[in-house]
């Protein structure tokens, strides 16, 4: 009987313990359940956010692309800002299929939300909608080109170092829904919504020219892993109640962009005619396997 007194009639200071402490957890799953997610089932018949606005450039410090801002000391780049922003309006062009306006902004919508779809984690990652895209209307700009040699190495070669920076309209606006598999699987839905812009990316670039004596002659481009990265991110969590603006994801969303363009900070280019060099075939391969990660 003394073993027994957590199921008897009588109310017990433990009986009422643990009847509290499941009353807290019933609550709480089901305000989780009711007021942030979506059963795995339904489907919202509109998209929940649309919070896309063209961010204002205007008042962002940048030199033009006829303005020479470089020391005295520095060889000016304008010559090859005129060439990356016509370079830069060639694929702007490609990704819209030629066409202008909302006809084109609906094929670039179109092919970026097929790629995002392709690489999406499909275990906790609902479809991914994408509500809107601004392609920007500028291209990186660099200055301050110096050269660079390379001390104390056998056939060392000169290299061209520069100073990158990059402020577009560049953002996108899409929504998705992140899958909860637990405590079984499809159990809810947490829909978010999201806008992510480019506010500034600054870094140094440098070229290193191809050796004669390489076996893999290519012209090697790389930035180092620090460099300023400022994104702009707004964003709505839930279904009924709303969770405006997380700091913890907009941290989130950058940490990610930061690791893939840390993983690609070396871009080697196979002069022409030497494309299928074995080594440089291999590192674009790995390359891409680990974008895919």
């Amino acid at each position: 009987m003394g073993n027994n007194y957590i199921f008897s009639l009588t109310p017990t200071f433990t009986q009422g313990l643990l009847l509290g402490q499941l009353s807290i957890l019933l609550i709480l799953v089901l305000v989780l359940k009711y007021l942030f997610l979506l059963p795995q089932t339904d489907q919202p018949e509109t998209p929940i956010f649309h919070p896309f606005a063209k961010p204002d450039i205007s008042s962002r410090t940048r030199p033009p692309p006829e303005a020479d801002t470089s020391p005295k000391d520095a060889e000016s780049a304008n010559w090859f800002n005129s060439i990356a922003r016509q370079v830069a309006d060639v694929y702007r062009v490609k990704l819209q299929n030629g066409l202008e306006g909302s006809d084109g902004n609906e094929v670039a919508r179109a092919r970026i939300e097929a790629y995002a779809n392709s690489i999406r984690p499909r275990s906790f990652l609902d479809h991914i909608t994408i509500h809107a895209v601004d392609l920007g209307n500028s291209a990186p700009l660099l200055s301050n080109a110096h050269l660079v040699d390379g001390a104390g190495e056998t056939r060392a070669l000169t290299s061209v170092k520069f100073h990158m920076s990059y402020a577009d309209s560049v953002s996108v606006s899409l929504s998705t829904a992140y899958l909860f598999n637990y405590p079984m699987s499809s159990f809810a839905r947490l829909p978010v919504s999201l806008t992510i812009s480019l506010d500034l990316f600054e870094a140094s670039v440098t070229v290193a020219p191809p050796s004669p004596f390489s076996s893999e002659p290519v012209v090697t481009i790389s930035f180092p892993s620090e460099f300023t990265l400022n994104l702009k991110t707004t964003s709505l969590m839930g279904s009924r109640a709303m969770l405006k603006d997380v700091p913890k994801l907009h941290e989130l969303i950058e940490h990610q962009v930061r690791r893939v363009l840390t993983s690609r900070d070396t871009w080697k280019v196979p002069l022409p005619g030497l494309g299928n060099v074995p080594g440089v075939m291999k590192d674009g391969e790995q390359s891409r396997d680990t974008e895919s990660l």
